[in-house]
């Protein structure tokens, strides 16, 4: 939709003195009420709109936002998949969102049993002993699993200082590594994405706390010799970490405990269907192996003859890592969608999401090259085929050509390791058709850079504004539009 430049305007500049979208009857007296020493020396400025126009300038402002309800989003590592309007009126019910969060055990028995049976789910989803609902997102758990490592090696009256992460991680492993004061020791991939275990034995020893494997790794590769790494990492006395950002491509299928985990966290608006970004609250999980279960967070929660209580653990947790259990709303929305799953439908969220990754793969290999020359898991990663690249043509002008065609970018230039990547998760709950149109999508922006690059070094053509000054744009943003 391409906007008049009237239409453009700030809300301040539509302004017209004297115009009103509410009255109030007495302001003097709201005003009265108000300390002399707060009050405001001179009127803000503020616009001056009727409630018509405020209507029409923020609709228009949403129709130019991309959503999950409104397109098509293939970020790879992300998982942006529906989310059911079901979980969001679960989380309404008064009971679960009018309660206090500091009501007493007696008070709360309903969200208590709710927390207690998401929490033996996800264990036995996980096949591991314990957990915690605590922490906020994704690198919330990866933060608090890394406590854990510190304190049982403290408790075990071990010093370990190395963090081992391989290329193929997520980028928040090595972030949270140097922020709980651990040196990070990189490990380069083999040239068919993997990790290879003798590579992996030269760099892990007495020093090593923990290896942080995100499996399937950010290739959308399954690290095949998985159960050989957890056998060098425990020799070693080491942990081994999952990060399961990518648990959507195992989940029913692989019990990640089966494979020698010691410890993982969950993205539960990625496998689990709450909403993703926006700014609003997010929720993650740690599931872990008995030895590590006394340093949990805590509160968690027991059954108790039958009542469910508040169980603080003993000296050995590492206290809390968010107020109460968590964002409690957010877990309300994960249990009600492992509700509407059996067992066997679990499974099909990973095959689908396989099936549909490798689909797309499969239709633009030929004009954009796959990483892997292997089938992936449920996503891919892609660069620009050579007769793009020797016109000068980058990752960069495909993203921005999609957006003319009213697709969102994928994930593009990560992950680091693949020059120029172009990284696809089309989800399991896309439709062949949707995919199908993407994939016309890309073949169109290979057709039209191949033809003619400089209109596809143009795009995009269709928005308020052209293409950006990336660098610009970040450091010395224009919030006019």
């Amino acid at each position: 939709m391409i906007c008049a430049p009237t239409e453009n305007r700030l809300s301040i500049e539509k302004s017209d003195a004297g115009r009103r979208g509410l009255f109030c009857k007495n302001p003097l007296r709201a005003r009265a009420k108000v300390p002399a020493n707060l009050r405001r020396k001179a009127a803000p400025r503020l616009p001056e709109l009727s409630e018509f126009d405020v209507v029409r300038h923020f609709t228009r402002l949403s129709r130019l936002n991309f959503s999950v309800d409104t397109h098509f989003y293939p970020l790879g590592s992300c998982t942006m998949k529906y989310n059911p309007r079901f979980n969001e009126e679960a989380a309404a019910l008064e009971g679960f969102a009018a309660l206090h969060p500091l009501a007493h055990d007696t008070c709360s028995q309903g969200t208590l049993e709710l927390l207690h049976d998401l929490s033996a789910r996800l264990t036995e989803l996980c096949g591991l002993d314990a957990i915690t609902l605590q922490p906020a997102a994704g690198a919330h758990s990866e933060f608090t699993g890394l406590l854990l490592a510190k304190a049982y090696f403290e408790d075990k009256g071990e010093t370990r200082t190395e963090i081992v992460v391989p290329d193929s991680a997520h980028g928040t492993n090595p972030a949270t590594a140097s922020m709980m004061g651990f040196t990070t020791v990189n490990i380069a991939s083999e040239p068919d994405g993997r990790l290879n275990v003798e590579e992996l034995k030269k760099h892990i020893g007495p020093k090593t706390a923990v290896l942080m494997l995100t499996v399937p790794n950010t290739l959308g590769i399954f690290e095949t010799n998985i159960e050989a790494i957890a056998k060098a990492v425990h020799e070693a006395g080491a942990l081994l970490y999952m990060d399961g950002a990518n648990l959507n491509a195992l989940i029913g299928l692989v019990k990640p405990g089966d494979l020698g985990i010691d410890m993982m966290h969950l993205n539960f608006h990625k496998t689990f269907s709450t909403p993703h970004g926006g700014g609003g609250p997010g929720a993650g999980a740690i599931v872990c192996r008995k030895h590590l279960a006394p340093f949990l967070p805590v509160p968690t929660v027991r059954k108790e003859g039958g009542r469910y209580v508040s169980d603080f653990g003993d000296k050995r947790t590492i206290g809390k890592v968010k107020a109460f259990f968590g964002n409690t709303g957010v877990l309300v929305k994960a249990y009600a969608y492992m509700l509407a799953h059996s067992a066997k439908e679990f499974g099909d969220i990973a095959r689908y999401s396989i099936i549909n990754a490798n689909y797309v793969r499969a239709l633009l290999k030929d004009l954009y090259p796959s990483y892997s020359k292997e089938h992936c898991m449920h996503e891919c990663v892609l660069t620009p085929g050579e007769d793009m690249t020797a016109k000068g043509l980058k990752t960069l002008d495909v993203a921005k050509g999609l957006i003319d065609r009213g697709f969102h970018a994928p994930t593009i230039y990560f992950p680091l390791i693949v020059h120029e990547a172009i990284m696809i998760e089309p989800t399991e709950t896309e439709s062949k058709e949707t995919l199908d149109e993407f994939v016309a999508a890309m073949k169109d922006v290979h057709d039209q850079g191949v033809a003619d690059p400089q209109s596809l070094k143009d795009a995009p053509r269709t928005l308020p504004v052209r293409r950006l000054d990336e660098v610009l744009a970040a450091r010395q943003p224009n919030l006019r539009w």
